[in-house]
């Protein structure tokens, strides 16, 4: 038998184990509120317990219950006559498979078990000018069959793939929303919010419509507990806790992205963030939603060294004049560089001086992270193959997602067999990669980009739980030229230092070598040409200023980039006595005619070519 007595002590809210008992804390405006206690095993209910007048401080009540099996019992809150799920849940034993309709009973939540053995873990802390990231949805990355992996869908799946991750150079990986949410609108939702009932193909409202699927779950969620249908076992936080120190053992950090929808607690941000932290190791946050309390967040202490990715921070409030942390936590996170670096890759006037300026810029007391895809949006071969959205199958008669991509599909719209449009679509996949990896601040790429994986023109699936997201592993046969290329720009990424700068580079000669750690030129060394008709620059990098000697290889690097339409001509600047420029590699894949001027070159049409100083 239990034994319950008023407790005074309203924070946390939730459930918690607490000096021998379990302290219940729940917001109401009801006096018919209370506690519903479950055998874990059977799902009866074992006790009804009503909160009492003494229990209320303001509109939260709290009692402590003694003589619980935490192991054993199961909870949900009442009020009235309505199950209440609590939404500071730890876990939620009740395993349904993704996609499978829910009631409130079903939500009944149980207790985190400190019982893992984390043995030496440690995180990497990996700084940001030595980072690469990879944005994945935890079931779409390794469900379609073609994955090979045992456990598809799961933290598991995502486990079995590290090996994969580290082939292709990820040292970061972000996960789209991977804590409980309701993938269907919970039955007494709809009861009390009919629109859910909406069907995925328009069929309307009614006991045969289906509810609306949300596969992405960008919603008010419960933000303590790994999500179970995520899991391939029972013990959705124990597969977490093993996929997190997988990643760990191997040089690898884990960021989640957390939605707060407007409204959300924002003391109770840092307590969901810390908990994260300290209960399953996780390496950082990148948070979504507007007004959120990002300057507190990044003062706190206990997520010092935690990384927080948000659409900007505010550095002169958060350090004192001249201060300069010596490795920072804090990142930028928008779509600056993912819509003028998509406008320049098509061939857009007046962009080349922007995406010179994205290409070297990094914050001076917080990282940046770019790119050109991400879970919204068209993905990289979309991107080259499709002018308009192509939403159709959401059910919403195409007008949902955005209408504004910056896309280009190289002259036939969506899958073609002309060789000519193939071929294109290639090397502007070819030249995306050369723009993400060849910038300076932090790169990150969306799954599957890395070998041309299609969503058929969908820029929204947020509702598509099919093949439509689910990543098709047999692109890296059929596309493999593009899933080399992306390796061997890793590779000389990870070579070249000078490309992954910790400070912005300055365009100055300012350790005295005769030539600065950056440089701009046109058709003639030394004098660029910026203005709105230009759509092509050489860029030259001396890589002493990252630390190299002046007998060493890739002493010099220089892009010549082209996104016009034209050939067109770039010079090469003269180098030290006994070096000469060779050509590192070319986007476009015709083999042209040695130049006869040793230090003019001819650019192809739409392509990069990387040249180094030997």
């Amino acid at each position: 038998m239990t034994k319950t007595y008023s407790h005074k002590q309203p924070y946390p809210l939730g459930a918690h184990v607490w000096d021998g008992g379990v302290r219940f804390s729940f917001v109401s405006r009801s006096e018919a509120c209370g506690i519903l206690l479950y055998d874990r095993q059977t799902g009866s209910l074992s006790e009804k317990i009503p909160f009492a007048r003494e229990d209320r401080i303001g509109n939260v009540y709290c009692r402590t219950v003694e003589g619980i099996d935490t192991k054993e019992c199961t909870y949900l809150f009442y009020e009235d006559d309505r199950l209440v799920p609590d939404s500071r849940g730890r876990a939620f034993p009740k395993k349904l498979p993704f996609g499978r309709e829910r009631s409130a009973e079903d939500m009944k939540a149980g207790f985190l078990t400190e019982e893992f053995d984390w043995g030496e873990d440690h995180t990497p802390r990996i700084p940001y000018h030595q980072a690469l990231c990879y944005c994945l949805h935890v079931r779409g990355f390794t469900k379609h069959a073609s994955s090979g992996v045992e456990h598809r869908g799961t933290f598991a799946g995502i486990k079995e793939k590290i090996p994969y991750l580290k082939e292709i150079g990820i040292t970061t990986l972000e996960l789209q929303p991977a804590y409980e949410f309701t993938e269907i609108p919970l039955k007494e939702e709809c009861l009390h919010n009919p629109p859910c009932a909406v069907s995925l193909d328009g069929a309307g409202e009614g006991d045969g419509a289906r509810k609306k699927m949300n596969y992405w779950g960008y919603k008010e969620s419960y933000y303590y507990a790994p999500k179970a249908a995520y899991a391939a076992s029972a013990d959705a936080a124990g597969e977490f806790r093993e996929l997190v120190k997988a990643l760990h053992a191997n040089g690898m950090e884990l960021v989640m992205q957390f939605y707060f929808p407007d409204g959300a607690r924002q003391n109770e941000i840092l307590d969901i963030l810390c908990f994260w932290v300290l209960a399953y190791h996780v390496d950082g946050f990148h948070l979504l939603g507007e007004n959120l309390p990002a300057d507190m967040l990044a003062r706190d202490d206990v997520l010092a060294d935690t990384k927080l990715w948000y659409y900007g921070f505010d550095t002169d409030k958060l350090y004192k004049r001249g201060e300069q942390p010596p490795c920072p936590h804090l990142a930028e996170y928008n779509d600056a560089w993912y819509y003028d670096m998509r406008r320049f890759l098509k061939g857009d006037g007046n962009m080349l001086g922007t995406a010179l300026y994205h290409m070297r810029h990094i914050p001076q007391k917080a990282g940046r992270i770019h790119y050109l895809t991400n879970y919204y949006g068209f993905t990289l071969a979309d991107m080259v193959s499709y002018d308009y959205k192509h939403n159709e199958a959401n059910g919403e008669e195409n007008r949902d997602g955005s209408d504004y991509n910056c896309s280009w599909n190289c002259g036939d719209e969506g899958t073609t067999r002309k060789n000519n449009v193939r071929k294109l679509r290639l090397r502007q996949m070819k030249n995306a990669m050369c723009l993400l990896l060849l910038s300076q601040s932090t790169p990150l790429i969306f799954m599957g980009d890395e070998f041309g994986n299609s969503q058929k023109g969908n820029n929204n699936p947020y509702c598509q739980d099919n093949g439509v997201t689910w990543l098709d592993w047999k692109g890296i046969e059929r596309n493999a030229e593009l899933h080399a290329f992306w390796k061997m720009l890793i590779r000389f990424r990870r070579d070249n230092p000078i490309l992954r700068p910790e400070r912005e580079l300055r365009l100055m000669d300012y350790i005295a070598c005769g030539y600065p750690d950056l440089s701009y030129h046109g058709q003639y060394a030394w004098r660029p040409e910026t203005e709105g008709n230009y759509r092509h620059i050489g860029i030259m990098l001396c890589a002493r200023y990252a630390g190299f000697h002046d007998d060493c290889d890739n002493a010099f690097l220089y892009l010549a980039i082209n996104m016009h339409w034209e050939q067109r001509s770039l010079a090469l600047p003269k180098l030290p006595k006994g070096m000469k420029w060779e050509l590192a590699f070319s986007t476009e894949a015709e083999r042209r005619a040695e130049e006869k001027d040793a230090f003019l070159r001819q650019v192809p049409p739409r392509s990069i070519a990387v040249y180094t100083a030997k």
